[in-house]
């Protein structure tokens, strides 16, 4: 029995032994996952004054932020997009023109992963003027661009090598608005596939329309849809859209108009149909000049944001979970002037705004029960900053 005695300490003292390597192991893979759970987050901007490209940040896991400086030369890059692994980073040359070739750009980077910096790859014409949008298709095979003086989208392939190919699809958007000195032509402001992949969205400005196009990601081509649009109120002028994330509903920010519309979403005929509902994203009596830009919803799906250039505010409205409806939260200063794109941070528990003309990229944090802003007090200093993206380490 003594002996048997002594054989069990000896195996439990191998037992705890090896428990306590491998705590100690997943401790120290916990601690240094810790350490390095922060992100980048990557600017674009437009190329006038001090700015030369994209620039970009990096946030450490207690949110402190550290400068990385410009990352990627290129003009005008004003919106940008990742690829699913964080490999390459595609960004819009909003121009007229790009080396002489008429219609803006698209530049493809490659991503060195320790470093952040980016090193061209390639670039393209977009076919038309002041290509303002860029999005990836869910096969992440195509890169997807809203044309916005030339009112016109397109679709490029992506190559092996990360680069851009020549167009597969194009269309040309023709119309106008009632509004002559905004919607005197097509102006197309977004473009993304759907959750499914088998639609794209364009939204265009100029029309007052919801573009819809049968997406073959086989090929990258763009067939209209049956009805090929949903229309906001004339005069309105939709820039971007938002799906919730149950994918029954989508909400679109109307720029000219100042107002957010909210549409129920079939997702498999791709149509939309309007919730009754649009409401103003700015104060009663509110006069002076301002129009909206950007618009997501929270991860949770209970909260709905938008940003005001000229208020100079996010409007946060809480989302009926069955009836798609918003209410009002409330306003929030974005803590500088013009606000362009904003994003939350890869935890959603932190919301980034870009302010264009105050050149600052003010951090709040949400609260994730009430929607309301708090300025966390970190501010990052980026020239002309107008569009945001993170990246995980």
């Amino acid at each position: 029995m003594k002996t048997k005695f002594r054989g069990v300490k000896k195996s439990l003292g191998l037992v705890l032994l090896i428990v306590l390597t491998v705590f100690s192991l997943g401790s120290f893979d916990m601690a240094k996952g810790a350490a390095k759970g922060g992100y980048i987050v990557y600017v674009g901007t437009y190329t006038k004054g001090d700015s030369k490209g994209i620039y970009g940040y990096r946030i450490d896991a207690a949110g402190k932020a550290t400068s990385l400086g410009l990352l990627g030369a290129t003009e005008n890059p004003s919106f940008l997009t990742l690829d699913s692994g964080s490999h390459f980073l595609y960004a819009v040359n909003e121009s007229p023109d790009i080396d002489g070739v008429k219609g803006g750009g698209v530049t493809a980077f490659a991503i060195n992963r320790a470093t952040g910096k980016l090193t061209k790859l390639d670039s393209v014409s977009t076919r038309g003027a002041d290509p303002c949008y860029i999005s990836i298709d869910k096969s992440g095979k195509f890169v997807l661009v809203a044309n916005y003086t030339g009112g016109s989208v397109a679709v490029f392939p992506i190559q092996k090598n990360g680069g851009v190919g020549a167009a597969s699809a194009f269309v040309q958007h023709t119309g106008n608005g009632p509004n002559k000195e905004r919607q005197e032509a097509a102006h197309a402001h977004w473009i993304e596939t759907t959750v499914d992949n088998r639609f794209a969205v364009a939204v265009d400005l100029g029309l007052d329309e919801l573009l819809v196009y049968k997406f073959d990601a086989a090929k990258g081509t763009l067939t209209p849809n049956d009805p090929p649009f949903a229309k906001v109120d004339g005069g309105q002028g939709p820039r971007h859209v938002v799906f919730h994330p149950n994918g029954k509903f989508a909400y679109v920010t109307n720029e000219i108009g100042s107002t957010v519309t909210g549409f129920s979403y079939n997702a498999d005929k791709g149509t939309f149909a309007p919730l009754g509902q649009m409401i103003s994203t700015l104060p009663k009596g509110f006069t002076t000049e301002s129009s909206t830009a950007e618009i997501h919803v929270h991860p949770n799906g209970k909260f709905l944001f938008v940003s005001n250039r000229g208020h100079d505010s996010i409007t946060v409205y809480s989302i009926d979970q069955s009836s798609g409806h918003l209410t009002l939260v409330d306003y929030f200063p974005t803590g500088g002037k013009t606000p362009r794109d904003f994003d939350l941070d890869p935890s959603g528990k932190l919301l980034y705004v870009a302010n264009e003309e105050s050149g600052n990229v003010v951090i709040f944090k949400i609260d994730e029960n009430t929607g309301r802003l708090t300025p966390t007090g970190e501010t990052l200093k980026v020239s002309n900053p107008v569009c945001l993206k993170f990246m995980l380490e």
